[in-house]
């Protein structure tokens, strides 16, 4: 079946808008994704029709929200193909989930002398949980060097693992490049020496199909709204064995099963790691989106996106000045550059007045920006929606920018 990129647009209310009265072109996919109507509607159910706490109630208002947010949890487990829901544990987002793994897991099993090792093209996300957990212990952060196309240095990495690492943590694809790393290969040899990996998914999810136990990692993080879904709501996959072990990381109710003031006693997995009252209506609006981005079909996604990557970078890399940040071989769509003379703030705020939002900045990866000797750079990263039309009207409105600085 074609893939029918006018009908997808239609389930998106908001492509429907103006900006600056020009046509929307959403090309900011990377920090976050639209929501279709079915995603709206099912959490817009909720409130009408089924709001109440889950997991307490005996009324059926409980049970029915109860039945949907774990219904949701086995949607979750399914997508990734995690062996129980028992290792399906809802988090605000792939942060939470990696600070909860840091804090969790890497804090208890580190002192001094211990490495925890990440590469150089993490988010943020995946740098600072692990630099507190360093300061808390007396561990150290190593990191895997890039190459200039901004790959992984796979000699580098092959290296830096030692009996000294005890958690190894990378990105499945960079938000800042685009580089799809090859997770398995990474978690075979990192486990080849006992070496426990986590792997931040959030810009993987969206775009291909992911199965965490051929993977094989320890943990795996994503977030909801950037697969089409709520904001306020993820994952963290993980294998059982690891949460057993582990002590909570908040307190407070459902993750508890017993309170004295002389001590307390924790609930079943996954629910040690879920205190108070959860998204109920983000996790019921997290399993609409994963249906709808199912029902579209991830390769088709990705094939679809791959298209518009090459298209742009074709188009773009002709205009004067423009330069590429992050040409690996194997990219998710993402276009990151920058432009002589031109401050990518600059370019952000005049392709936002032909209706064009892009990102701008260091996107949350001021390390990959120090890597390459630059202070920011303009994304252009794609979705399921985008189309070849907005492309052209992306690349005519940088064109556009590009001459007029030169005219100045």
């Amino acid at each position: 079946m074609a893939y029918d990129v006018a009908a997808l647009r239609r389930d998106f209310p908001i492509l429907q808008h103006k900006v600056h009265g020009k046509p929307l072109v959403y090309l900011d996919n990377a920090a976050t994704t639209q929501k279709p109507k079915v995603v709206l509607d099912v959490m817009r159910r909720y409130y009408e029709e089924e709001n109440s706490n889950v997991h307490r109630g005996v009324h059926l208002l409980s049970e029915t929200a109860t039945k949907s947010y774990e219904g949701a949890r086995e949607t979750v487990r399914k997508f990734v193909n995690a062996r129980s829901v028992q290792e399906v544990v809802f988090t605000r987002g792939t942060t939470e989930a990696i600070n909860l793994v840091a804090a969790s897991f890497g804090r208890p099993r580190l002192q001094k002398g211990d490495e925890i090792l990440v590469s150089a093209m993490e988010h943020h996300s995946n740098i600072v949980p692990w630099q507190l957990a360093c300061e808390a212990t007396g561990a150290t952060l190593k990191v895997v060097p890039i190459t200039d196309a901004g790959e992984l240095d796979m000699a580098a990495f092959a290296k830096l693992l030692t009996p000294r690492t005890k958690v190894f943590a990378v990105t499945h694809v960079s938000n800042a490049l685009g580089t799809i790393n090859p997770v398995k290969e990474l978690v075979a040899q990192a486990h080849a020496k006992g070496i426990p990996v986590l792997v931040d998914g959030a810009q993987a999810v969206p775009h291909t199909k992911v199965d965490v136990q051929a993977l094989g990692a320890d943990f795996y993080a994503f977030s909801g709204h950037k697969l089409y879904g709520p904001t306020g709501i993820g994952a963290l996959v993980a294998k059982r064995e690891h949460l057993e072990a582990m002590p909570p990381y908040q307190g407070g109710g459902d993750m508890i099963r017993s309170v004295t003031f002389e001590g307390s006693t924790w609930n079943e997995l996954p629910y040690k790691f879920e205190a108070g009252t959860p998204a109920i209506a983000e996790a019921i609006g997290l399993a609409a989106a994963i249906r709808y981005v199912e029902g579209v079909g991830l390769d088709a996604i990705a094939k679809h996106e791959h298209t518009l990557l090459e298209q742009a970078t074709s188009t773009v890399t002709t205009i004067p000045g423009v330069r590429v940040v992050g040409t690996a071989r194997h990219k998710a769509g993402v276009l990151s550059f920058t432009v002589d003379g031109v401050h990518p703030h600059d370019i952000g705020s005049l392709l936002d007045r032909d209706g064009v939002a892009v990102r701008t900045g260091h996107h949350c990866a001021q390390p990959v920006m120090d890597r390459y000797g630059l202070p920011a750079t303009t994304r252009a990263s794609f979705g399921l929606y985008n189309t070849a039309a907005e492309v052209d009207v992306f690349a005519a409105s940088l064109a556009k920018v590009v001459a007029m600085f030169r005219e100045a």
